[in-house]
């Protein structure tokens, strides 16, 4: 089943800098090669497998077939081998990082030592030799045209990678905005439900491009995803509503999440209680 609860096992990331982005199942993987991903990028797993991050972040690499140089998106946790093959996989031009949480972005500022590429993230804290990413803004490089799309929701600073040419109907990078396996978690209150819901119609006016996400498999149509991501927002959304029409309309978080998820494991209580959270401020406002 593709949509599951919060019933993952394990310890989240640890520290206020926690890789917040899976709503559902562990899966670990241990095959570190770049595998094919689309006619234009092939990707490569950091090894830090665990209950938020499912087999680990997909690191990706984009280029033109006759292209020398590439562009790095999300060079991941701090691995000296994982960045070594990142590095080793052309000329690395420009590194994109999709947000800021730490198993995505920690390594830039060492890939930018290692490359000499600049980092461009939409947060100035994660540029390295770079500058901030803009929404709308559309960059050619390694041969490729890769249109920039804000989509906050998960992070306020969320960024997807649009690229048009990548095969008959394009592809996106999605970063935690959408996962290939199971529901993301909004990082409350930086991450808002109502954001959230507005990237994913940004997402789904893309039609069925492939979805190339940072955590997961690939999947073969967006539009359709954000579909089914929508269907799970008000499912749970109803379910909170549901809680507070028994508890009472100012119920604290804690009560909610019992009511809610009421067998989630203590390792991963605290994303059951952000995604209440980012839920109840919705409703509430």
């Amino acid at each position: 089943m593709r949509r599951a609860g919060l019933l993952a096992t394990g310890s989240p990331f640890p520290g206020p800098a926690r890789g917040v982005c899976q709503d559902g199942e562990v899966n670990t993987v241990s095959d570190a090669s770049f595998q094919d991903s689309s006619p234009l990028t092939r990707s490569r797993l950091a090894p830090n497998p665990g209950p938020m991050s499912l087999d680990g972040t997909n690191s990706y690499v984009i280029a033109a077939p006759d292209s020398a140089g590439v562009v790095v998106v999300d060079p991941g946790p701090l691995d000296e081998s994982h960045l070594a093959s990142l590095a080793a996989a052309g000329t690395v031009e420009l590194v994109l990082v999709t947000h800021r949480h730490k198993d995505h972005s920690e390594a830039s500022a060492r890939f930018h030592e290692l490359t000499g590429a600049p980092v461009r993230a939409a947060d100035p804290e994660h540029c390295h030799g770079g500058e901030p990413l803009r929404g709308g803004e559309v960059i050619r490089a390694a041969g490729v045209e890769i249109r920039v799309l804000a989509t906050p929701g998960h992070t306020s600073d969320s960024v997807c990678f649009h690229l048009p040419d990548d095969g008959p109907d394009g592809s996106v990078l999605t970063g935690d905005t959408i996962l290939g396996r199971g529901t993301t978690v909004l990082d409350y209150p930086d991450g808002r439900l109502g954001d959230y819901l507005s990237s994913l119609d940004t997402l789904e006016g893309l039609g069925p491009a492939t979805l190339l996400p940072a955590h997961g498999p690939v999947l073969p149509a967006v539009d359709a995803v954000c579909r089914e991501y929508r269907a799970h927002r008000e499912m749970r959304l109803n379910q909170i509503r549901e809680a507070l029409a028994r508890l009472g309309a100012q119920a604290e978080v804690e009560a909610v999440t019992d009511a809610v998820y009421p067998d989630v494991d203590p390792s991963v209580r605290w994303a059951a209680e952000t995604s209440v959270a980012a839920q109840l401020d919705f409703l509430r406002s």
